[in-house]
């Protein structure tokens, strides 16, 4: 392990950072440059994705269906604004001490465009807001699940990110060659507003992982009340999802199939979740 690579390390232990992974300009070569990280630093060399988990104890609330508030704190807004923030800066710091350039990049969601910028000629738009999805991928942490959000060996869908572009050289992970989805389509079974589709889905390849992900129809999950939680950098954009009813049977059954390394003493669902439709009203036909 190269010098930088091994104090990158060191430092995310130190700080409490969960997941860290490293992807080569390469490996972005297929992404467009609207949401390519290297339109923003063309001379970059290196990808750095860096995480920390969703502690699971934040989305019990939302299981119990008696606290929603504390989540969206610290299972999202202070995750993101805050803690993660103050370890992706921290890190920056750090590799420009050791004498090269690196770019932050705060997980801006990929439907933000900017209106009424004149462009040039082959050239991205202003404001390139970076794949996160693609990223995390390339930067060999991650899956994408039928259920479209992103998957960890340790932690499933329980983490957040932050980006770093550096023009220094470091030693790239390997991208997951184990599939941590198991298709079970769990995820679909559980959605009562049937937002996820059990039968259409697309394949998905990057960098030469195949993932399967299901059609999703996201003007539906922008109506669940069983813990989605609205887009909050463009209302048009998709609701977060981690909490929602289908991801937390996601979240149940990777842990009970033993497909996640984060383990607990007792089991996360306790018992029968609740389920609301569109409307608010309580359905008692949910496969959960």
């Amino acid at each position: 392990m190269d010098i930088l690579k091994q104090k990158l390390t060191d430092f995310a232990k130190e700080r409490g950072i969960d997941v860290l992974g490293f992807a080569p300009k390469s490996r972005f070569e297929a992404l467009e440059k609207e949401h390519n990280p290297f339109s923003i630093f063309p001379e970059a060399e290196t990808v750095i994705l860096l995480g920390k988990r969703i502690c699971r104890g934040s989305l019990r609330g939302v299981e119990e269906g008696s606290n929603f508030e504390d989540y969206v704190l610290y299972g999202r807004n202070w995750l993101e604004d805050i803690f993660l923030t103050t370890a992706c800066y921290d890190m920056t710091r750090l590799i420009e001490d050791n004498g090269w350039e690196a770019v932050p990049i705060f997980p801006n969601p990929t439907e933000v465009r900017p209106q009424g910028i004149p462009v040039a000629e082959g050239r991205p738009a202003p404001n390139v807001h970076p794949d996160f999805d693609y990223a995390a991928v390339a930067c060999g942490v991650a899956e994408i699940s039928y259920n479209g959000i992103l998957l960890t060996p340790d932690f499933g869908s329980r983490q957040r990110f932050h980006m770093i572009i550096t023009d220094a050289v470091i030693e790239p992970t390997p991208v997951l060659d184990k599939s941590i989805c198991d298709l079970c389509g769990k995820c679909a079974d559980a959605c009562p507003l049937h937002a996820i589709s059990k039968t259409e889905y697309k394949t998905v390849t990057i960098c030469e992982k195949n993932m399967k992900v299901a059609r999703i129809d996201y003007s539906l999950c922008a109506k669940c009340k069983n813990g989605a939680v609205p887009n909050r950098f463009i209302s048009s954009g998709k609701p977060d999802r981690v909490a929602a009813l289908c991801n937390r049977t996601c979240m149940e059954h990777l842990e009970q199939a033993g497909l996640v390394n984060n383990v607990f003493s007792n089991r996360f669902r306790q018992g029968r979740p609740w389920a609301l439709d569109a409307e608010g009203k309580y359905v008692d036909d949910a496969e959960v």
